[in-house]
């Protein structure tokens, strides 16, 4: 452990509020992100596999740190240390199938961030890992006639979500597994002057609401009654696959065609529980700032979550062409609402939010507050994680997948991961407010995947 680290003699650097944000809520809703690569095989040598991912791990100075909370009265800061060998944890040694391998991701126990903020789980031999196109059923195994399932190996990347959102944490991950693009350090926060930002954002709005009602910008979305799936009773959770080729996504891209596919599966599963689907809607995770929340200039630094969700109408009344057409439309309005000074201002102002103030407002949230209406009925987060060229002991992957973290008022999230030409549709849900399997067979019927 006396080896020299990249960066080690660094001071110590304050989180940004929106990673500080998300740091103290995971003490009160987990949040933690599980990055899952399969592998066309098992290593030869694990343990020298691992260990090529640990020297890469010390290669990059964003995967040498830990969270430090130690000042009331100021913001928790990034320390710079080596990683440890307790990051890098081998389970079930002996092998297990597909659908214990999930079982394994679901039952991990958060991180502890003041000692680590990712953690690499391996599981070096699982049978049936599902090739594109197949999913192995939790309850029938695979049908005749279906296309074979893999067996190889897993890695799951744990990640806080104070490290980095989905595009950021994908690509650490990847730095990890061989893809010669690491993240750049990150620049101290420049928090500004609150009231000088709070004036400006002010300002902003104000010209905003104008260009609203002039009809230049889209208005925000409405809020939405609740339904059955805004709830969250169960500490059991279940989490389920489907690996299709990029050809099976309908729509113009492949955020497009899942908002599509689960609008049809979602609705048609609540309205045979006559539950009212007019106003279905999706809470999609939209990426702001720059490419992997990297700096764009010295003095322009950046937090490591840079995205903020939006709300998008499902509209399970159209047709398929029409329904993605219609939320194409929804998204490009979004991302033209996010580029208004009004949005950026008050990102801005939000940045240079006193740590004490920011620290309250989070220690208010009420987990057990249930509000009349909700953004979202489900999450719908899509992250391309690029080529197919990421290793593990000399075996090249096969297919990435994630699955959102719930919360007290969403008990179905889905995670869209492509690489390479594949893609996975993943669904996290409580078992307590959906019968998962059969909402699965729902979705795997829009896309024409065969159990």
């Amino acid at each position: 452990m006396s080896e020299s680290q990249p960066g080690e003699n660094r001071r110590m650097q304050p989180m940004a509020a929106a990673d500080a944000q998300l740091f103290w809520l995971s003490k009160t809703v987990r949040n933690d992100q599980f990055l899952l690569y399969a592998f066309d095989g098992t290593p030869v040598d694990i343990a020298a596999a691992i260990g090529e991912v640990r020297r890469r791990a010390r290669g990059c100075p964003n995967l040498c740190l830990r969270a430090v909370d130690d000042r009331r009265w100021g913001y928790p800061r990034w320390q710079p240390v080596q990683p440890t060998d307790d990051q890098f944890v081998v389970h079930s040694r002996d092998g297990q199938d597909w659908e214990g391998c999930l079982d394994t991701v679901r039952r991990l126990a958060p991180l502890d961030q003041s000692r680590m903020a990712w953690r690499v789980h391996v599981l070096p031999r699982v049978l049936g890992i599902p090739s594109r196109g197949h999913r192995p059923g939790a309850r029938s195994g695979a049908r005749s006639g279906a296309p074979s399932a893999a067996a190889g190996s897993v890695v799951v990347v744990q990640i806080s979500h104070a490290l980095g959102d989905g595009v950021r944490a994908a690509s650490l991950a990847a730095t990890l597994l061989g893809r010669r693009q690491p993240a750049t350090p990150r620049s101290r926060p420049d928090r500004g002057v609150l009231p000088w930002r709070a004036a400006v954002a002010a300002q902003a709005h104000r010209r905003l609401v104008r260009e609203v009602e002039a009809g230049l910008i889209a208005p925000p979305g409405l809020p939405r009654p609740v339904l059955s799936v805004n709830a969250g009773r169960s500490r059991a959770t279940v989490v389920r696959t489907l690996v299709l080729d990029r050809t099976r996504i309908p729509g113009p891209t492949v955020t497009v065609g899942a908002l599509v596919a689960v609008a049809e599966a979602l609705s048609g599963y609540l309205a045979d529980r006559g539950e009212d689907v007019s106003r279905l809607g999706a809470e999609v995770p939209m990426a702001t700032g720059s490419k992997f929340g990297v700096e764009t200039a010295e003095s322009m630094p950046a937090a490591n979550n840079n995205f903020r969700s939006v709300g998008v109408d499902l509209l399970p009344e159209l047709d398929r062409p029409c329904r993605a057409e219609r939320i194409t439309a929804q998204l490009a309005d979004h991302r033209r609402r996010g580029r208004h000074p009004a949005i950026q201002t008050s990102a801005a102002a939000f940045a240079s939010v006193p740590a004490p103030v920011l620290r309250w407002a989070v220690g208010r949230f009420d987990p057990a507050a249930r509000p009349p209406a909700v953004s979202g009925h489900t999450v719908v987060s899509s992250v391309n994680r690029g080529a197919a060229d990421l290793m593990f002991g000399g075996k090249r992957v096969l297919m990435t997948a994630g699955y959102p973290a719930l919360s007290p008022m969403m008990g179905l999230t889905h995670g869209v991961h492509g690489i390479g030409d594949t893609v996975a549709v993943s669904v996290h849900a409580d078992p307590s407010v959906i019968d998962v399997d059969h909402y699965l067979d729902r979705l795997s019927g829009v896309f024409g995947c065969p159990r």
